[in-house]
């Protein structure tokens, strides 16, 4: 008897129904035990654990004598346990989807090879060039079922997956998870390799156009029992489990469709393959029904996959499909054809079958293209707003933000399109009188919203509004708007056209009132004004407008002028003025002020002083924004006026704070030291507090970096500023209305609205910045409970204590510091030393990402990109600490390990600390290739030894292997190798951070 037959006898024998002792999974090894309790209603244990067990059984590796291990031995228990297996399977009917669910990628990978063995496909054998239709049924359905398994599996592992939450760690089950990670990774790497030959096997089984047969557990007792049948009864067209085919066309047009979707990423033609699949599935669904004995499609999955391939295909060729809202959206958007898509959006209207969300997510898209500078698409923008407003207010839904903005400045076209699409928006013969009471409202609070007259008569003549309105509405409108406003003058009935209304002595001041707000030309101001006071001499016309704001002490000296005439003039010249100086229109300013000097001059010499000194005011700030801009210095003449105005002792000349403060930061910015310093009067250093603060700040500055003692006036400046910054003080004036240097703050936000931060803002010299920025860092620092410092440059230069610290509101102090570095980089976003401090208080507030950012372009700024060396005094070890704290805290273990190298002692405990972790959200095994220190990688190729990590243990010691690391290497290549490492290091960490 030969050794088959023998193991066939073996395999038949009979055993006891219960034999003593033994566990459920060696009874169910008599093949008729198994199939009684396959018919059990709810099997213990179920089918699939049955396939796990009996394959894990089968694949146990053996020991032989000399204690080595050897692969599983093809004895004939073996044998039997794949072969259970396979009926199990077989009883499933073969279905994917449940085998998917149930079983992992390398339990189901061995049963499916298992599958082609059995089917008697040889081993090593490509699918791709095996004719599908010369084979038997059932082979040529285990290659379909092998093949269709390995692109569903690619499609699958191309999803995210949710991570489950790990429990408590066990050495032995993590040993195993990682084992079957990557032993999936291998199977799955194969898989993608030979994704081509299987689709290949696919597309060539949708030419079969013949059934198939899949093997059930009779067909696969035949294939045990009698060799001799394998060629008989199995490979008849009557064996096994009949597939029609288009139940077998519907499922591998799915399967195709599917991969070929998921392809498309990167290659936007094989969209039109996947399309076509999906499609046909659809067409042999609606035919045969979604369900079979041997398939199930999930049509919901399948609807969407057809939708999208809709959208990212141009389907001119496809009626039905182009016919869809959503389609010809999508085409009018990619093509740019959006006035199709204002019509759509206006047919929508009325059908209400777009989404508001889909609405809403077009009209973002729009605004995005439109601020990205095409200009042409606001008024696409403001069309389909105006759609989606109509159609809000027809659903009963707030009007959105969005409309408001966009008709903050309506015009007659505007109009004529909003009342387009209301009309075309709703039937007024089907629409039912909720629809219509809804749009009436809408209407009638648009005109009430509108102050141009003509505009709320093209709304009240139109032929919708007077359908919509009752006759009592009407009439309440009117009296709303004659409340609204004495001068609008409503008939109780629509007219035609605006311009029918015959003018009044009311209208035409109000026309002159509306030209004299818009004005900017100072002899039409002025003539405009003298047409008013001829017509009317009740009226105050610097009252018409709440824009025309006027200091209070210069309005006391304005508002003082008997003459009504020159009264409104000056005003309203001055505050036109102010306001066109502070939007930094100088040119028109310039002409404003000069007029109502001239005009002053004739009657009031204190007028004329103000409007003097706001003339310097303004010549400053036309040079600030002008020459000075590119470093060009101020005319002598200038600068005389500057001292002439901080020197000048006028009585009773109504001064603003502001002109104080921008001559003292003036002088600062163009450098007049030597003034401050040494010329300046002292009564006025005295009298002047900004004066004062500029003499000290000048001084200061003067003698950096200078000898301790030469620091007097550092320790000055810092009395005087604690001192602004003291809580208790209290608030004292002159006499000549001037606050003295100590002022008391009503806000807890202390300095930060005084003048004296005005001041601050004002500086632009680097040094002079430079200098008061540090002064508050070190004012910072002070603080006893201050944790983290912020560093400075020059900080040793301040008292490092203060005598009576609880007076300090040190609130402030920290709102200041992180404005003057804010406003400081306004100035010059490339000084290191302030991007340092900006970094700093990131990294005090815990903002650690931010940190990260700034200490990056801090080094960045100062090394051409990291293509020089970082100068060790921006990079100091405290930076290199702090960059590693954040890289902490945000879980970047890898790049800790790396920033520890670039310490003067390297920190070793921190960095094998770091690496030890394995929940990091960094590029791990890809920054070794940054690491230079040989200590570090030898740990690291030590801990993925240790872990079973082969990859990243080869990576480690490619890393670590090459020549310029070598430790016999000259001092130089190896400083040149740390150096590099560290430039392409901070070049991919600015990468990630900017």
């Amino acid at each position: 008897m030969s050794a088959e037959a023998a193991d066939r006898e073996a395999a038949t024998s009979s055993r006891p129904c219960t034999p003593p002792q033994t566990s459920w999974f060696e009874f169910l090894l008599e093949e008729s035990l198994l199939e009684q309790h396959l018919q059990k209603p709810s099997p213990d244990p179920p089918p699939v654990q049955l396939i796990v067990q009996f394959l894990e059984q089968a694949s146990k590796p053996s020991v032989n004598e000399q204690n080595q291990v050897q692969p599983p031995p093809d004895n004939k228990r073996n044998r039997i346990l794949k072969l259970l297996a396979l009926k199990v399977a077989a009883h499933l009917k073969w279905d994917l989807d449940v085998l998917e669910k149930s079983l992992s990628v390398p339990v189901l990978n061995m049963l499916l090879n298992e599958l082609l063995c059995i089917s008697k496909v040889p081993p090593g054998t490509k699918h791709v060039d095996v004719d599908l239709s010369n084979l038997p049924p059932t082979t040529a359905m285990a290659i379909l079922l092998y093949n269709r398994w390995a692109i569903r599996t690619i499609v699958q592992s191309s999803f995210p997956v949710k991570q489950v939450k790990p429990g408590p760690p066990q050495i032995n089950v993590m040993n195993q998870m990682q084992q079957e990670k990557e032993l999936t990774e291998n199977i799955l790497k194969v898989l993608k390799e030979q994704a081509a030959d299987s689709i290949l096997v696919l597309e060539g089984a949708l030419k079969l156009n013949k059934d198939l047969y899949v093997h059930t557990i009779r067909t696969l007792d035949l294939l045990a029992m009698e060799p001799g049948m394998v060629n008989g009864e199995t490979e008849s067209s009557t064996a096994g489990l009949k597939i029609s085919a288009e139940e077998i066309q519907c499922q591998v047009c799915y399967d195709l469709g599917a991969i070929y979707f998921q392809q498309g990423s990167t290659n936007a033609a094989v969209h039109e393959n996947a399309k076509g699949k999906f499609f046909r599935t659809k067409e042999l669904i609606a035919k045969n029904g979604s369900s079979s004995l041997h398939f199930t499609i999930d049509e919901d999955r399948l609807a969407g996959y057809c939708q999208a391939c809709g959208v990212l295909t141009s389907s001119s060729d496809d009626a039905s499909q182009q016919a869809t809202p959503y389609n010809q959206i999508h085409s009018c958007m990619k093509s740019g054809n959006y006035q199709d898509l204002v019509k759509i959006f206006l047919e929508d209207n009325l059908t209400l079958s777009l989404p508001i969300q889909f609405r809403q997510s077009v009209l973002r898209e729009l605004f995005q293209k439109a601020q990205q500078g095409n200009d042409a698409l606001d008024e696409i923008c403001f069309k389909v707003c105006v759609c989606n407003t109509v159609c809000d207010v027809l659903q009963g839904r707030t009007i959105d933000i969005q409309f408001c903005q966009l008709f903050l400045k309506p015009s007659k076209e505007k109009i004529d399109f909003l009342l387009e699409v209301c009309s075309r928006s709703i039937n007024l013969e089907n629409a039912s009188e909720t629809l219509n009471r809804k749009m009436a409202a809408f209407l009638k609070n648009l005109c009430l919203g509108l102050e141009d007259l003509q505009l709320v008569f093209m709304i009240s003549s139109h032929e919708l509004f007077v359908k919509l309105l009752k006759d009592d509405e009407w009439k309440l409108l009117i009296d709303q708007m004659r409340k609204r406003s004495p001068r609008i003058n409503l008939c109780t009935k629509p007219v035609t056209s605006f311009y029918d209304i015959p003018a009044s002595a009311s209208v035409n001041i109000g026309q002159l009132e509306h030209q004299l707000i818009l004005s900017v030309d100072p002899w039409r101001i002025r003539q405009i004004l003298i047409e008013l006071h001829g017509m009317t001499s009740e009226r105050q016309f610097w009252t018409i407008s709440n824009k025309w704001e006027v200091p209070n002490v210069y309005g006391n000296v304005i508002l003082g002028i008997k003459d009504n005439l020159t009264r409104d003039l000056v005003y309203i010249l001055m505050a036109k003025g102010l306001h066109c100086c502070a939007i930094k229109d100088f040119v028109h300013a310039k002409q404003l002020f000069a007029a109502c000097l001239e005009l002053v001059t004739e009657f009031s010499p204190k007028l004329r002083q103000v409007m003097l000194n706001e003339m310097l005011l303004l010549d400053i700030y036309t040079h600030e924004a002008g020459a000075g801009a590119s470093g060009e210095r101020p005319p002598s003449d200038l600068i005389s006026r500057v001292r002439g105005y901080l020197e000048m002792r006028v009585p009773d000349i109504p001064l603003r704070q502001v002109i104080a403060e921008e001559c003292v930061a003036f002088l600062l910015n163009w450098r007049e030291n030597e003034y401050l310093t040494m010329q300046v009067p002292l009564p006025l250093v005295q009298t002047n507090p900004y004066v004062k603060l500029g003499q000290l700040l000048a001084a200061t500055c003067k003698e950096l970096p200078g000898p301790k003692e030469s620091r007097r006036t550092a320790k000055d400046l810092w009395e005087v500023v604690v001192q602004i910054c003291s809580v208790s003080n209290q608030h004292k004036r002159g006499n000549d209305g001037r606050v003295s240097l100590i002022k008391h703050r009503e806000s807890t936000l202390g300095i930060m609205y005084s003048s004296w931060e005005y001041c601050f803002f004002s500086l632009q010299e680097p040094l002079v910045l430079t200098t008061i920025l540090s002064l508050f860092v070190k004012l910072h620092n002070v603080r006893e409970d201050i944790v983290n410092d912020i560093a400075a440059e020059h900080i040793s230069i301040w008292p490092s204590s203060i005598p009576n610290l609880q007076s300090v509101d040190f609130e402030a102090v920290a709102v200041t510091v992180k404005e003057l570095v804010s406003y400081a980089l306004t100035i010059n976003a490339n000084n290191h030393f302030w991007l340092i401090i900006q970094a700093d208080i990131y990294f005090a507030t815990n903002q650690y990402s931010a940190a990260l950012h700034y200490y990056l372009q801090a080094g960045a700024v100062c090394s051409d990109f990291f293509n020089k060396m970082v100068p060790p005094d921006v990079y100091t070890d405290q930076v290199i600490k702090r960059m590693i704290k954040c890289c902490s805290l945000l879980n970047c273990h890898t790049q800790v390990a790396i920033l520890c190298q670039f310490l003067r002692e390297v920190d070793y405990k921190t960095a094998f600390k770091a690496l030890q972790e394995q929940n990091s959200h960094d590029a791990m095994d890809s920054y070794y290739e940054y690491i230079w220190d040989v200590t570090i990688l030898e740990y690291l190729t030590h801990l993925h030894h240790k872990r079973g990590e082969t990859d990243k243990r080869q990576i480690a010691i490619k890393a670590i292997g090459q020549t310029e690391l070598n430790a016999s290497n000259p001092e130089e290549v190896l400083q040149l190798a740390a150096q590099r490492r560290k430039k392409k290091f901070l070049q991919a960490m600015a990468k990630l951070y900017f």
